[in-house]
C-alpha cells in the first residue's frame, strides 16, 4: 500500500477537561492551578501486605521489643514504613521483611540531631515514638530520652505537618512517684510523666499510650522474674513478699494492635489510652504461677521479704557498676523500684478494648512463652505425664 493512501489525522492540541486533577507538563516552569493528591492519599490493593493502606509511618524505636511487633502489624496492612536507626544498620535488617518490596525504608538519625529527625518524618503522615531507656547511661539520662527527645520529635512532627502522632509512655507515670527503696522514688516514672507533658505542649492532638508491664517474646517482664539473676539461688526476695503489689500485664501483640488501630482511627487523636491486660493479679501469685509453669515450684523455691536481705539490695546497686553501666539481667535499683508499684488503672480512661482489641489472657500465652525455661525441657514427656499447673488467682480492679 502506498504511503500516500494512508490517512494520517492532523495532531491538534485538545483542551483538558475542567477537573481538579489534570496532566502535569514537565516542560513548563510556571505553576499550574492543579490540585495534586499526596502519595499517602493514593490507597490501592485489597488491604494486605502487598497493598498500600495510605499510611506513611515513621517509627522511632522500631528495633526495640515493642517496635518489632508494631512494624510487623503495620506492614501487614500495607503501610509504608520509614524506620530511623542509630548504631549498626545491620541490626535493622530483619525489619526489611515486615513489608513488601520497597515499602520499608531506613534512615540514620541521632536523638540530638534535629535535622536527621526531620528527614526521617518529613514525608510521613503518622509518627510513632517508641524510644525509651530502662536505665541511664553516660550518654543519655532518662530526661534526655523521655523528655527532651520526645519533645523534639513532637515539635518537628508538627512542623512537618504530620497528621497523627502516637507517643508511648507508662501506666504508673507520675510527677512524684511514691518512693519505696529509692529516696526520691522512680526517676523513670517521673521522666515518663514529664515526657507526656512535653509532647502535649508541642503536639496537643497526640495519642498517648500508657502500657503496663508488657510480656511476649524477648520481653523484660517474664524473663526478668524467671531468670537466675533475679533469684537468690532458688529463693525469690520480693518487697513484702509481693503480696502488696498488684499487676495487670498486657500482651505485646495487643499493644501493637492498639497502636495500629490508633493509626487508622482519627477519632482517638488527643486521647490517652491505657494499655492493660484483661485480668489483675497479685505479684506474688504471678511469680508463684511462673514457677509452677516452669516446674520449679517444688525444687526449693520460696519467697521472702526483700527488706530483710540488705545484701541482695546491695547486689542490685553494685551490679550495674561492675558491668560498666549495662545491667546484666536487667538487675538495677530503678527496675526494682518500679517492680513494687501497683498498676494504677483509671476506669474513666479509654483502654485497648475501646479500640476494638480482643485482649489476650496470660493463662493462654504465658505457658508458651516460658516453655524454654521449664525444668527438664529436653525430656520427651508422655501426654498427660505432668499435671497442668493451677492458674493464678485474679483480683478485682
Amino acid at each position: 500500500m502506498a504511503l500516500a493512501a494512508l490517512k494520517i489525522p492532523s495532531l491538534q492540541r485538545v483542551a483538558p477537561p475542567a477537573s481538579s486533577i489534570t496532566c502535569i507538563h514537565f516542560y513548563s516552569s510556571k505553576p499550574h492551578n492543579t490540585k495534586l493528591p499526596k502519595i499517602h492519599a493514593l490507597k490501592k490493593g485489597t488491604g494486605g501486605r502487598s497493598s498500600f493502606s495510605g499510611i506513611v509511618a515513621t517509627v522511632f524505636g522500631s528495633s526495640g521489643f515493642l517496635g518489632r511487633y508494631v512494624c510487623n502489624r503495620l506492614g501487614k496492612i500495607g503501610t509504608q514504613l520509614i524506620l530511623p536507626y542509630r548504631g549498626d544498620a545491620g541490626e535493622m535488617l530483619p525489619l526489611k521483611l515486615v513489608g513488601d518490596l520497597g515499602q520499608v525504608l531506613f534512615q540514620p538519625y541521632e536523638l540530638r540531631d534535629e535535622e536527621s529527625i526531620y528527614k526521617s518524618l518529613m514525608y510521613s503522615n503518622t509518627v510513632i515514638n517508641l524510644v525509651g531507656r530502662d536505665w541511664e547511661t553516660k550518654n543519655y539520662s532518662f530526661d534526655d530520652v523521655h523528655v527532651e527527645g520526645a519533645r523534639t520529635i513532637a515539635r518537628l512532627a508538627r512542623k512537618a505537618g504530620v497528621e497523627n502522632l502516637i507517643h508511648v509512655s507508662a501506666l504508673n507515670a507520675a510527677e512524684y512517684p511514691e518512693p519505696y527503696l529509692l529516696p526520691n522514688g522512680s526517676k523513670w516514672l517521673a521522666s515518663k510523666w514529664a515526657g507526656e507533658n512535653a509532647v502535649r505542649e508541642e503536639f496537643p492532638d497526640a495519642v498517648i499510650f500508657r502500657p503496663s508491664d508488657i510480656y511476649g517474646q524477648e520481653d523484660r517482664f517474664l524473663r526478668y522474674f524467671c531468670g537466675n539473676w533475679r533469684h537468690n539461688f532458688k529463693w525469690m526476695p520480693m518487697y513484702k513478699n509481693g503480696e502488696c503489689t498488684e499487676k495487670q500485664p498486657v500482651y505485646v501483640g495487643d499493644v501493637a494492635g492498639g497502636i495500629v488501630a490508633a493509626c487508622k482511627n482519627p477519632g482517638v487523636r488527643g486521647e490517652v489510652i491505657q494499655a492493660v491486660g484483661p485480668n489483675r493479679y497479685q505479684l506474688s501469685e504471678l511469680v508463684d504461677w511462673f514457677h509452677r509453669v516452669m516446674r520449679k515450684d517444688g525444687q526449693g523455691y520460696m519467697r521472702y521479704d526483700l527488706r530483710l536481705d540488705p545484701i541482695f539490695q546491695m547486689r542490685f546497686a553494685i551490679m550495674p557498676k561492675l558491668t560498666l553501666g549495662w545491667p546484666v539481667g536487667n538487675i538495677h535499683m530503678e527496675r526494682l523500684e518500679r517492680e513494687i508499684h501497683s498498676d494504677q488503672v483509671d476506669l474513666r480512661t479509654k483502654t485497648l478494648e475501646d479500640l476494638g482489641i480482643t485482649l489476650t489472657k496470660m493463662e493462654e500465652q504465658v505457658p508458651w512463652e516460658l516453655r524454654a525455661y521449664r525444668a527438664w525441657s529436653y525430656y520427651d514427656e508422655d501426654l498427660g505425664e505432668f499435671e497442668e499447673p493451677n492458674p493464678p488467682k485474679t483480683v478485682r480492679i
